[in-house]
């Protein structure tokens, strides 16, 4: 012998549906509780600057220094990724990482110092930030870096002083 339970039909049962979304979705929203904060905010460290801070370091002055320096700090954290020549074939790359753009495109070569500065210590795309890693100054120095690695790839005989041609075997009639 089985019993069966019977069921709310019609009415009843659009009565029992409404009633429960009712009861349970209904609630006052001015008296939500109010999450505060368990302590003040921190303190910001000394020597910090914002990274939208226009007060940054200016960039200093192009020297063999920088650029020797520039392509110590760019072989350790750059090339990788970008590559010895900044075409974005480092080795990373060639593992099956996405590639990087390569820095001999003309937007990149169009682009401003202070763009490479910002990409280096915020990041961009796939790339993570640097600002903890990599100094400013050392910032500025990879900046110079790439600019010379670009100048390399792209240089023409009107940027190769007169007095080093000579030294250098070219004649008048090389482009």
């Amino acid at each position: 012998m089985t019993m069966s339970v019977p069921r709310p039909r019609g009415v009843a049962y659009l009565v029992l549906v409404v009633s429960g979304i009712w009861l349970t979705g209904c609630d006052n929203m001015k008296h939500q509780p109010v999450e505060r904060a368990l302590e003040a905010p921190r303190p910001v460290p000394v020597h910090a600057v914002a990274q939208s801070d226009p007060a940054r370091p200016p960039a200093p002055p192009r020297s063999l220094a920088l650029l020797q320096r520039g392509r110590e700090r760019y072989t350790i954290y750059c090339a990788p990724c970008h590559g010895t020549f900044g075409k974005g074939e480092g080795i990373v790359v060639q593992r099956g990482y996405p590639a990087p753009p390569s820095y001999h495109t003309e937007r990149l070569r169009d682009a401003p110092d202070e763009h490479f500065y910002e990409v280096i210590s915020q990041g961009y795309g796939v790339m993570y930030d640097y600002a903890n890693r990599i100094a400013p100054a050392d910032r500025w120095a990879i900046v110079a870096y790439v600019r010379a690695l670009q100048r390399s790839q792209h240089g023409t005989r009107a940027d190769v002083p007169p007095e080093f041609r000579a030294q250098l075997g070219m004649t008048e009639d090389q482009p």
